[in-house]
């Protein structure tokens, strides 16, 4: 089945799942799109198998917290940055609820964390403005950028060079060899008034970056020359909080979550909305992503919802 408008305009709620007493604040799909992992503000863990549509566990992490969970290269082990006590992250084995590794260094919240595509590597980046690069194998951070602004960050789809939002004004490209020499480029974008940015993702083809903010916008620039191509509006969000948007695997949709309880769907290459998908979310919808590997998608308030498509004419 390929992912076309009348397709996506099908996507009904397949599964409902009720685990979480408080919001959802971050999902995460396995690389091969089997399992899906969540994090809610209640301190819950929850791991979903994909093909089967259902609930495998579910881990407890009262003591610190949990948010901005990612699955590592391996389907049984996640990091996650932490709530409470301190911002410390932690890598986690999802099988016996052990931490393997800790990550101290961050002195503020931690608001942007994302694992490399190629290797286990990953980078954080926080309140206290600065932006780290760690290896799972070792608790020392593999190096620091100190920045003007709060940061997000995301890795390019092979993993040679990363992206930092700054001060949501301003994107910079570093090579991942040779970080410690600054960025290669830097983008200059309007500074966002109403909001701020918190997120930043790389299309899979490498080709595009989308924004997402705490308000009611979500922008797209090309991450060759930092051109603003499409701004997508129309979703709500009088919560100020990070909503999530994402791409489809062809990079031709964009999902996002809304405060109104629904999914908006837009066409990347042309700004147009090609759908509202309604599942019944009875609050605000923080997270939204397509399934790397399956037709499928994954949205979030505190309940979680699985979306198929119903299409005939695939």
């Amino acid at each position: 089945m390929k992912l076309i408008d009348s397709v996506v305009r099908s996507f009904k709620v397949a599964k409902v799942f009720r685990e979480n007493t408080d919001k959802i604040n971050a999902i995460d799909f396995s690389a091969n799109g089997e399992m899906l992992i969540s994090c809610s503000e209640d301190d819950q863990i929850v791991l979903y198998d994909c093909e089967k549509g259902t609930q495998i566990r579910t881990v407890n992490s009262k003591k610190y917290g949990v948010d901005l969970i990612h699955f590592t290269h391996a389907n049984n082990t996640a990091i996650h940055s932490s709530t409470k006590v301190d911002d410390t992250i932690r890598y986690l084995s999802l099988h016996d609820n052990k931490y393997l590794r800790y990550f101290p260094g961050h002195t503020k919240k931690v608001i942007s964390l994302n694992i490399s595509p190629v290797e286990d590597t990953f980078l954080s980046g926080s309140l206290d403005k600065t932006l780290r690069l760690w290896d799972l194998r070792s608790p020392n951070c593999q190096g620091v950028m100190h920045l003007n602004g709060r940061p997000v960050a995301a890795y390019d789809p092979e993993g040679l060079i990363f992206a930092a939002g700054v001060n949501s004004e301003s994107i910079k490209l570093y090579d991942l060899r040779s970080f410690d020499k600054g960025p290669f480029v830097t983008f200059k974008l309007n500074q966002e008034k109403e909001c701020d940015w918190t997120g930043l993702k790389f299309s899979r083809d490498g080709k595009t970056i989308l924004i997402s903010t705490n308000g009611s916008i979500i922008r797209l620039i090309d991450a060759f020359h930092g051109t603003p191509l499409q701004t997508f509006t129309g979703h709500l969000n009088n919560k100020g909080i990070p909503i999530e948007a994402s791409f489809s695997p062809d990079s031709q949709f964009i999902f996002s979550g809304s405060t109104d309880g629904r999914v908006h769907v837009w066409n990347a290459d042309t700004g147009y909305k090609i759908c509202v998908l309604n599942g019944d979310h009875p609050g605000p919808i923080q997270c939204v992503q397509f399934n790397p590997k399956f037709m499928m998608l994954a949205s979030a308030c505190t309940n979680m919802a699985f979306w198929l498509p119903t299409a005939e004419d695939s």
